[in-house]
């Protein structure tokens, strides 16, 4: 039959995306001792000096382990508190303090780059027609910048005079702005001089007295010679068959791209925080940043990429869509639904984070070995989670319309006939098929089918005004969708049905 999508499958598919954090630690814990293998063997086999892992859910640090040492002549053991420098992770803390000035009022994400760095002012770009660099650009990677890992990490400890000189002498680009995404460190650094210039403080104040403090993360700063060396992780490179201490970088004007040291009891604090701010909801809204503003971390650009999975999950058929948001990478999988995630690579330090906003988990990892992030590691237990079942997504309760809107249709498919909707039926419904069309369509699928008052699926909506169903009937299921019209009352705009006959024996 024509009107019948057979898109409703992969509708259904969708429409069934968990919306709330039901996870909990009493649910994760019997897996707590499975995952500890998982990254003992990846420090051990890989190997790097130490390793830390953490797993974050209901608002709280609910699970961490440290492998290996913090260093290799005193053989410190690694802990909880010992302190790592996270690398590009910390470009999430960038991203979110741009979004805090933005909502105080002391900037726009629209606005031109060169408004708060006047260095970037005279700048040749790459063709007449390029356009001027805005704050949004730079918080997805869309300015044009080269890639500039290995050299970027290097610029750490760079004064902000000597940044200044290489901003008034303009850089080269990659490519005209905003036409792809190309990742680049140097953005971030100027992200940091726009967080100074717009708040009038040094970045790392700002992030101290926005972010740090408020979270309790007393223990995490850009400049690690504050904290005693018994206490930090120190960073070593493999090279030659022997193990090479890097060399420790001060903080300075490449920092907001990636200087950030932190530990782990401090860093379950900031995943906790990011997490909570879903799902949407009533109620307070504590801070230090509010909700929705977190939110938008998640919001990319439009430069969208089709990638495998990682770690050994790569091997599945699943592909995610995925996207730079701000600070954060964003992708979707077909099966745990958003997924926030970000890696972070520097001389002597490896790390990345991953999260489930909608199951309420994050699961992050730290070492002290350069470029050694254990990525694969951390979505190997994160799916080893969703394989047990310990992942808990709940579904947005129906909304009394969505329940009213399937006992029309169950009333409409049992006359055979959509007149008994009477009032229910949107202006543009018989517009759109005409009721002796709807009288044929009806009595093909009775045919196939036979009646359906058995066995009801629970509702799957999508949004408050669209809602997808499932019916076992005498011959098989029946799929449907309907999607409401905005108005109050609401009313039928679009009512599909997709059979599935049962098989012939």
């Amino acid at each position: 039959m024509n009107w019948v999508r057979t898109t409703l499958a992969a509708a259904l598919c969708c429409l069934a995306m968990p919306a709330a954090a039901q996870t909990t630690e009493a649910g994760l814990k019997p897996r707590f001792e499975a995952i500890d293998r998982q990254f003992e063997a990846f420090q051990h086999d890989t190997p790097t000096p130490g390793l830390v892992y953490g797993i974050v859910a209901e608002g709280k640090l609910v699970h961490v382990r440290g492998f290996g040492v913090q260093d290799l002549p005193a053989k410190r053991p690694v802990t909880a508190d010992t302190l790592f420098r996270i690398a590009s992770m910390t470009k999430a803390f960038t991203a979110l303090s741009i979004l805090s000035l933005r909502d105080a009022g002391k900037l726009s994400l629209d606005d031109f780059a060169e408004k708060y760095v006047p260095e970037m002012r005279g700048w040749k770009y790459p063709t007449a027609d390029s356009p001027h660099i805005r704050i949004r650009d730079l918080l997805s990677h869309v300015a044009g910048f080269v890639t500039d890992d290995p050299w970027g990490d290097r610029q750490t400890p760079m004064p902000e005079a000597e940044f200044a000189k290489l901003l008034r002498a303009g850089v080269p680009f990659s490519r005209v702005p905003e036409t792809a995404h190309e990742y680049s460190n140097f953005g971030y650094a100027l992200l940091g001089r726009i967080v100074a210039n717009a708040s009038g403080m040094p970045y790392r104040t700002y992030v101290e007295r926005t972010i740090l403090k408020p979270l309790g993360m007393g223990s995490s700063g850009f400049e690690v010679s504050e904290w005693p060396i018994e206490r930090r992780a120190i960073g070593y490179r493999f090279e030659d068959g022997a193990w090479r201490e890097e060399p420790t970088m001060r903080n300075g004007a490449f920092g907001p791209m990636g200087g950030l040291q932190v530990s782990a009891n401090d860093y379950g604090k900031w995943i906790a925080f990011l997490l909570s701010a879903w799902p949407p909801r009533d109620g307070p809204d504590a801070g230090p940043v509010k909700r929705a503003t977190v939110r938008e971390l998640a919001q990319g650009l439009n430069f969208m990429r089709v990638t495998p999975r990682m770690g050994t999950a790569a091997k599945d058929d699943c592909m995610q869509a995925a996207a730079y948001g701000k600070g954060l990478r964003v992708s979707q999988d077909c099966q745990l639904g958003l997924m926030l995630h970000h890696g972070g690579g520097y001389p002597g330090y490896g790390s990345h984070m991953l999260l489930l906003p909608e199951a309420g988990v994050g699961i992050f990892v730290f070492t002290n070995r350069t470029y050694t992030g254990a990525a694969g590691t951390a979505w190997d237990a994160m799916f080893a989670l969703d394989k047990a079942g310990v992942l808990q997504f709940a579904e947005p309760p129906a909304t009394p319309e969505q329940v009213a809107a399937q006992e029309t249709a169950r009333a409409i498919y049992a006359a055979g006939d959509v007149s008994v909707a009477g009032s229910a039926l949107a202006m543009n419904f018989l517009m759109d098929r005409s009721a002796e069309g709807w009288r044929s369509d009806l009595a093909g699928l009775r045919a196939q089918l036979g009646a359906c008052a058995g066995k009801t699926e629970p509702l799957f909506p999508n949004g408050a005004l669209s809602v997808a169903f499932r019916w076992h009937c005498d011959k098989g299921l029946l799929d449907g969708t309907v999607l409401l019209a905005p108005t109050r009352p609401a009313t039928i705009q679009a009512l599909r049905f997709r059979p599935k006959p049962a098989a012939k024996p």
